[in-house]
């Protein structure tokens, strides 16, 4: 499986295509929405990816760097985008297409608070024993070891990754759900329906990601916005603030120095133009990223070749990036290991490997995937306009983390694209009727 077999949802996305494959030869029929715009383009571009190999095959050929030629490189390479970009999305598109769209809200919803409920908890535990040291909760918390593809670590630097590896790809989840947490305020009539949003709130506070504080305070910034025009909840945002008031004043009554301690470290890390100096993985990260900024410069009309832009970087990296850096000693110029560095941003790596070509072709399924979702938040209303905001904001919470992310195994994205092509789907029945 290669970049997939440490993803554990990998396995059941796999296993459901296979159900996917048995339900084909048994019942003769498959759902492929070739008329729908969205799968156009993404065709397109997968078809792309493979010509400006080809097109790049004399120097693809001679390509070797970490024990990896450019062939191999670009079979992997290609193997990860079409199982992201064509198995697993064709999986999502013949699931949803036999429930209604109320139905897509609420069952992906419920699914993704079920394991928001295992994070919170396991959340909470980790930053009780993490930031607040209470290391009396450490056994307790070790019992998510018996949990299925959980590894129980503690963060080195404070911040919290719950159910993830790592904080980043926490907050990847985080962003991911986001959306799908705050629609409870719309569409629930309990009191619990603040609990989930308040939870990815809190959660990203304490993950320590820069990343994941910034999209989603812009992915709840976004949603407000759709609150506060029905004058129904504008009462929900003075609420929330009150809400949010109480719990950070019980924080500070009873732990106040880690707290006041905790918001500055925030405040300081969100200084991207200090850290760039002071933090080593920014400096590998915008290094890495303008070292692809010169490799499209040689070739900006077909790039290099799909996976090809670690091969090429190596003779861009500029020197305050690599000096006194030891992710670069250590892993990305290290010939022995074979892990390759990553281009730590997908659209300057799409510039780099498939040019303005595929670059174009890539920010057009952005730009109709946005539109599509707003030309459904005009023509619906209820929990059908719900799915519509929700969707916008989760795709625009996971293209703005693309900036520092260069990977297509955003599950998520190709999920949300497969509700845009049913929504639209089931609108044309409805409007038929």
């Amino acid at each position: 499986m290669g970049e997939f077999k440490s993803e554990s949802a990998a396995i059941f996305l796999s296993a459901g295509f296979l159900f996917l494959i048995a339900s084909v030869i048994y019942t003769r029929k498959i759902i492929l929405p070739y008329n729908n715009i969205l799968f156009q383009i993404v065709i397109l571009f997968v078809i792309w990816c493979f010509i400006t190999t080809l097109l790049n095959a004399n120097t693809v050929v001679l390509n070797y760097f970490k024990h990896t030629t450019g062939i191999s490189r670009f079979l992997r390479q290609y193997f990860a985008l079409i199982i992201s970009a064509l198995i697993f999305f064709l999986l999502y598109i013949n699931v949803l297409a036999k429930m209604e769209i109320k139905e897509m809200l609420f069952k992906i919803r419920k699914v993704f608070l079920y394991s928001l409920i295992v994070a919170s908890v396991y959340g909470f535990l980790e930053t009780m024993v993490i930031v607040f040291g209470f290391r009396f909760l450490y056994p307790v918390l070790k019992m998510f070891d018996y949990f299925p593809f959980l590894e129980v670590s503690l963060h080195p630097e404070g911040r919290i990754s719950s159910i993830s590896y790592e904080p980043p790809f926490f907050a990847i989840y985080l962003i991911s759900i986001a959306g799908w947490m705050f629609s409870y305020i719309l569409t629930s009539k309990k009191p619990t329906k603040f609990l989930p949003a308040a939870a990815v709130l809190i959660l990203t506070y304490f993950s320590g990601s820069r990343t994941g504080l910034i999209v989603i305070f812009l992915q709840l910034i976004v949603f407000s916005f759709f609150l506060y025009q029905d004058i129904r909840f504008k009462i929900y945002i003075k609420n929330s603030l009150i809400a949010f008031s109480i719990v950070f004043s019980v924080l500070l009554v009873f732990n106040g120095e880690k707290v006041i301690r905790s918001v500055s470290d925030k405040i300081e890390s969100l200084d991207f133009k200090s850290n760039l100096t002071k933090s080593v993985s920014n400096q590998s990260r915008f290094g890495i990223q303008y070292a692809s900024i010169q490799v499209f410069k040689q070739n900006p009309v077909i790039g290099v070749g799909f996976g090809q832009q670690a091969y090429h970087n190596r003779t861009y990296y500029p020197g305050w990036a690599t000096k006194n850096n030891y992710e670069f000693e250590l892993f990305y110029r290290n010939k022995k290991e074979r892990t390759f560095p990553p281009g730590y941003n997908l659209y300057t790596r799409l510039l780099a490997e498939t040019g303005l070509i595929g670059f174009i072709l890539f920010i057009l399924l952005l730009y109709f995937s946005i539109r599509e979702t707003v030309i459904f938040m005009k023509k619906t209303q209820n929990e059908e306009k719900v799915l519509a905001i929700v969707i916008l904001i989760t795709l625009l919470g996971l293209y703005i983390n693309w900036l520092q992310i260069d990977t297509f195994r955003m599950y998520i994205v190709w999920l949300s694209l497969a509700v845009l092509i049913q929504f639209r789907n089931k609108l044309k029945v409805l409007q038929n009727e």
